[in-house]
């Protein structure tokens, strides 16, 4: 999935154009749960930046607690991963170091493109802030309407900064 990298030559146009290659098979299925990271901005010129949890690679992209975040999954759409991650160690990708990380599972549907690693989607929403920093995950939970009950925050040894 090296999709994910800040820096250096823009990785996409390869896997851009393999996306456009395939055709639809013909199988619907519902959504899935998958799993990604979210940055949070600090300190920005807009109060609302801070009280919302961002793209790690797309860091312009707001993730909307209200509405599903999507994306033409030819060119970019929503990335996640297949198994869970818990720290930017386990993300495994260059990262600009912005500001803190949180980790869960986000649901992801629409036509999506299967990877090695994970998955390319239409649509996205969070489904869970499971991983980071305690008061972050209590502040984002409240925020995002998610993880209403059992808030588990124990990070395993990992750093939630990039």
């Amino acid at each position: 999935m090296g999709w994910f990298v800040v820096s250096g030559p823009v990785p996409f146009h390869d896997e851009n154009r393999r996306a456009k290659a395939i055709r639809h098979s013909g199988i619907r299925v519902g959504e899935i749960i998958a799993y990604r990271a979210w940055r949070l901005i600090e300190k920005t010129w807009s109060p609302i930046d801070e009280e919302r949890l961002h793209s790690v690679a797309m860091w312009q992209h707001v993730w909307d607690p209200d509405k599903p975040a999507s994306g033409d999954v030819r060119t970019h759409g929503i990335y996640s991963f297949r198994n869970p991650i818990r720290c930017s160690h386990e993300y495994g990708y260059l990262i600009d170091p912005m500001g803190p990380l949180l980790f869960g599972k986000v649901k992801i549907w629409g036509e999506i493109i299967e990877h090695q690693d994970g998955y390319r989607s239409e649509f996205g929403k969070i489904a869970s802030l499971d991983f980071g920093d305690s008061a972050l995950l209590k502040k984002f939970r409240r925020i995002y309407r998610v993880n209403q009950v059992g808030t588990s925050a124990s990070h395993g040894g990992c750093a939630f900064y990039a």
